[in-house]
Order: structure tokens, then sequence, then C-alpha cells
């Protein structure tokens, strides 16, 4: 539900320590588990909680997340303008699929984003294109 979206960002940016990381997914209704007939989040619910992480954690990567899939590149970009500056990139997250390497390339052309690789010893896909840049 969306208070119970509005309390976890509460309690992650009332820990001492902002979380270096905050994923923001978008719900994927997934056959046979408990939330398979939930409604899917609406692109305007992404926006405001990740905005609302933006504000509450402005050192945090606001990771756009599971779902991305299902999200148009338009979608997507209303999410990097309100403050999601990161991507779970490759083939798939735990139960959901990613936009595949290219797809997510063209996005980042388009929309003028210069991918970077997240960690120093990574061998993402994405990691190639930061080296290109």
């Amino acid at each position: 539900t969306e208070q119970d979206r509005i309390g976890m960002l509460f309690t992650l940016a009332t820990l001492k320590k902002h979380p270096e990381s905050v994923p923001v997914n978008a719900l994927v209704p997934v056959k046979g588990t408990p939330l398979e007939n939930n409604k899917r989040v609406s692109v305007w619910e992404m926006v405001r909680m990740i905005a609302t992480a933006r504000i509450l954690m402005p050192q945090a990567m606001v990771r756009l997340s599971a779902g991305r899939n299902e999200m148009s590149v338009e979608e997507q970009a209303l999410c990097f303008m309100a403050g999601a500056n990161s991507i779970f990139a490759g083939e798939k997250l735990l139960t959901t699929p990613n936009p595949d390497y290219h797809e997510d390339k063209k996005m980042f052309e388009l929309l003028g984003l210069k991918p970077r690789q997240a960690y120093k010893n990574s061998d993402a896909p994405v990691s190639e294109l930061a080296d290109k840049q």
C-alpha cells in the first residue's frame, strides 16, 4: 500500500546512516506468490516515491529496479527526472526480467545519461559503456 511504501522510506530516512542504495521497485505480480492478484503500482506512484526518496536521502543511489521491463522509456525518463540515479541492469532480477542491454543503452543515449561502473570489479555490460564514454 501507499502507507507501506511511505513507512519504508521513513524507516530508511531515520536510520543513523542512510543506506547507500535505495531500490524502488514497481510491483510485478508473479503467479504463485502472495501478491499475484495485486494491482501494479502506477508510474505516478513510482515518480512520487523516487522523488520522496531523493529528498529524504540525497546521497543515496536511488535505483529504478524491478518493473522497468513493463515501463516505457518515457515513464523511466520521468523516474530519472524525479531523482532516480541508478538502475539495476542485467538479464534478470530475482523473479522478473530486466530490459535488454541494448534497450538500456539506447535509452541512456536518448536521455543523455552517462553510465558508470557500479563497482570496481564489476563486469556488467554497463561497465563496457562507461569505459567508452
